[in-house]
């Protein structure tokens, strides 16, 4: 007889409560930095792969501006917020060699639930403070996120 594993949605609340407590726990310090020590990391799930024409860069992608995903309206809000850069990410392995060159202060991480606990996870050993913004439609292609919300963290300062 197999023994049950946790069913999808407990560990859908696990990384839920886990990125929760990651993101008070570390809210203060990320509200205390400029924004221009500050990263983004983007999935590269949200680009709209019919019309995009962000350029490929090693592990990971640099916004054009098309205007074809939520993706255009983040990077814009990051330029006019003068943070630091965005990183379209194409996996997650990529956040330590970024971290390593660009030693930024805070970072805000756009990704599923998985993803961002799996983000949070190699990143606690690190001095950057960290805030998970959720999407809203997850998958593996054509994700969403509530822009609205995200601009609320995206603006958080003291």
């Amino acid at each position: 007889m197999k023994l049950c594993k946790f069913s999808q949605k407990s560990k859908e609340y696990t990384y839920k409560t886990f990125t929760d407590k990651q993101n008070k726990l570390h809210g203060k310090k990320f509200a205390s930095i400029p924004f221009n020590k500050r990263l983004v990391f983007v999935p590269h799930c949200m680009r709209n792969t019919t019309i995009c024409t962000a350029k490929e860069k090693d592990s990971y992608y640099i916004c054009s501006e098309c205007s074809g995903c939520k993706i255009n309206k983040i990077s814009k809000l990051v330029k006019k917020l003068n943070y630091q850069t965005l990183y379209i990410l194409k996996g997650g392995r990529t956040i330590e060699k970024i971290i390593k060159e660009q030693k930024p202060k805070a970072i805000i991480g756009i990704a599923c639930f998985f993803e961002g606990y799996q983000a949070l996870k190699i990143l606690k050993d690190e001095d950057v403070a960290v805030q998970f913004v959720p999407l809203k439609k997850d998958g593996c292609a054509n994700t969403d996120i509530d822009i609205d919300e995200a601009e609320k963290v995206f603006r958080y300062e003291n």
